[in-house]
């Protein structure tokens, strides 16, 4: 597979040599081998002769997802070196706190599906997800700890750190409404980059103990990380279907780089008109039509998708600083992928 060395232009849905659209499936070619390895490890991992484990774990295995974190890891891996038994490991290691995390946002969020389908707490009730998400919690650091993946369970845990802090500051100014862009990105550094971040310098960490390659592959997660919830926070102001309710940001009050930087080049009766409905807990859809027209009549979602591309591309460029191959062409790829999909 090949990239384009210099592209412009990420924002394209499609190739930028061959013209044909980017999919998960073509980014995911290099490491196909590797995938079904960590298919083993993630599976093996969750394993337990509990009977209500295993029925949960079975409906957990059945939600196939993208598997762009593990993808993260793989191609990370092979772009810093070749993947050994320690990247599959950390494929699954992240995983499991990645599918943990989300087990445990549905119960707080009180949510009732996930990918479409029943969550597990609203098929088992939230003691029982509570419960199981600790067990997956337990069953990665176990995995890292009997392999003495001490490095990679440093870089998760971290993350985990982090992305708990970005949840409780944005907690904390949504009460208030006082998000400026800087706040902005340390939220969504934090609650969303951290984690990818983690997996692209747990792959290369996998693999190689260039410490500066390690570093330089979080530095690329960090800002593929950010691009990738600036494109998500977009979705909130567009009108397909997206896979999420259209304007579920706004009704929830919260406070992303478009609004953000719309509020900021507001008149002063413009803005208190605009937070007076945000506050609202009840948003009628002419509310939500409302905040899109000022957000677009402000220039918000420009803005948002020039500081979106800002950050693809500073990955992109930093990708190129590592020798050419299959996997690290895959990876800039991915970040076309990123600011590109529709879902």
């Amino acid at each position: 597979m090949t990239v384009l060395e210099t592209p412009k232009n990420l924002s394209s849905t499609h190739h930028p040599l061959n013209g044909k659209p980017i999919s998960m499936q073509d980014i995911q070619q290099p490491i196909a081998a590797d995938l079904k390895a960590f298919d083993r490890y993630f599976q093996g991992a969750m394993k337990s002769s509990h009977r209500l484990l295993s029925l949960v774990t079975r409906y957990i295995l059945r939600q196939k997802g993208k598997r762009i974190r593990p993808t993260l890891v793989l191609l990370a891996a092979k772009t810093a070196g070749e993947t050994t038994e320690a990247t599959h490991r950390s494929a699954a290691l992240v995983e499991l706190l990645h599918t943990a995390s989300l087990v445990h946002d549905d119960v707080v969020d009180e949510a009732d599906r996930r990918r479409g389908l029943f969550s597990i707490n609203a098929l088992w009730k939230n003691k029982v997800a509570v419960l199981f998400g600790d067990f997956l919690l337990s069953k990665g650091l176990l995995l890292s700890l009997d392999y003495k993946d001490y490095r990679q369970l440093h870089l998760l845990s971290d993350a985990i750190r982090r992305m708990s802090e970005g949840e409780l500051l944005q907690l904390e100014k949504t009460r208030h409404l006082d998000i400026d862009e800087a706040t902005y990105l340390q939220i969504i550094s934090d609650k969303t980059a951290s984690l990818i971040a983690a997996c692209l310098a747990c792959g290369a960490a996998s693999t190689t103990e260039n410490e500066d390659d390690i570093q330089k592959m979080k530095s690329v997660g960090e800002k593929l990380g950010i691009a990738f919830q600036i494109r998500d926070d977009l979705f909130d102001f567009g009108t397909d279907d997206v896979g999420k309710p259209l304007g579920i940001d706004l009704q929830e009050k919260k406070m992303t780089l478009p609004l953000i930087y719309a509020l900021k080049n507001a008149t002063t009766s413009e803005r208190k008109s605009i937070l007076n409905i945000v506050r609202k807990n009840k948003k009628t859809p002419s509310d939500i039509s409302n905040i899109q027209g000022f957000v677009h009549k402000k220039q918000g979602i420009s803005y948002a998708q020039t500081v979106m591309m800002q950050y693809a591309h500073e990955a992109r460029d930093m990708l190129l600083t590592f020798p050419e191959s299959p996997a690290r062409d895959a990876l800039i790829n991915l970040v076309y992928y990123t600011v590109s999909r529709h879902k």
